[in-house]
């Protein structure tokens, strides 16, 4: 029996990532997210099936051989995240190449795709773009389509909420946050005063969530930052992960507040 079969969403990912992602192929899409799918990435959401794969068609164009490669997946039997890599060479006069990593939860209804609440690491793509030199792109997931679905686990989810709340996400060894496997960046001009935690599900040991916070940068900017992450528990603590935080959102609006 086929990992489709043992678990239908994780089929339903796999063919949403090779027959319409990796494959640029809208009309499989349509049979693998209802109607009135919804993603939601940073503070925006786009609203519907149809313009969902309008927005996408766009990304195609503007990075004509896109692809996508599966560094994790976490699953529950209605509920699945992953962590990617996307890629692929701009369709601009220099065909810049360049990757960035992300993290998506979705939602199922045990048919097809209802959801996705995601964050894409889009300040690697422009650094990228800019200097002209991709990030290598990390290793893939052996076999990302072959797991099991895992129950949920209150007390797991718990203790990831209360890390999550006391930043301790922030500074916590184990933790990749972005890019910073492959460069060394500054620190991050922001310091949240309120934590809200939009989507959050466990499987075993593992929890997949969704946040955005509220802050402050070094001038005393009120800005917003939304992250998406998978993190590992074991023993009562919060052992590794990768967390994405929006930080292109965030340097547009401090650019905007400054200017106003």
């Amino acid at each position: 029996m086929d990992a489709a079969a043992r678990l239908p969403i994780i089929g339903l990912m796999r063919r949403w990532v090779i027959d319409f992602f990796n494959s640029h192929d809208a009309a499989a899409a349509r049979g693998l997210l209802s109607p009135d799918y919804a993603l939601r990435v940073g503070e925006a959401t786009i609203e519907g099936r149809d313009e969902y794969l309008a927005a996408v068609q766009r990304q195609f164009e503007q990075f004509p051989g896109l692809g996508m490669t599966v560094h994790a997946v976490v699953s529950t039997e209605d509920r699945i995240a992953l962590h990617f890599t996307e890629h692929g060479a701009s369709a601009g006069v220099d065909s810049a190449v360049t990757c960035w990593s992300g993290v998506a939860l979705y939602r199922s209804d045990g048919a097809v795709l209802t959801g996705c609440v995601a964050v894409e690491d889009y300040a690697a793509r422009r650094r990228q773009l800019k200097s002209g030199k991709p990030d290598a792109i990390r290793p893939p997931m052996a076999a990302p389509w072959d797991g099991a679905a895992q129950p949920t686990d209150p007390e797991v989810e718990t203790l990831v909420r209360r890390w999550l709340i006391d930043q301790t996400a922030v500074s916590a060894t184990g933790i990749v946050h972005d890019d910073e496997d492959a460069i060394v960046s500054e620190p991050l001009d922001f310091v949240a005063t309120e934590v809200d935690i939009t989507d959050i599900f466990s499987a075993g040991s593992r929890v997949a969530f969704h946040t955005r916070a509220v802050g402050n940068d070094s001038a005393g900017r009120s800005v917003v930052l939304c992250s998406a992450g998978i993190v590992t528990v074991a023993n009562g603590c919060v052992t590794d992960g990768r967390v994405i935080r929006d930080r292109a959102a965030l340097q547009r609006a401090r650019h905007r507040t400054a200017r106003a």
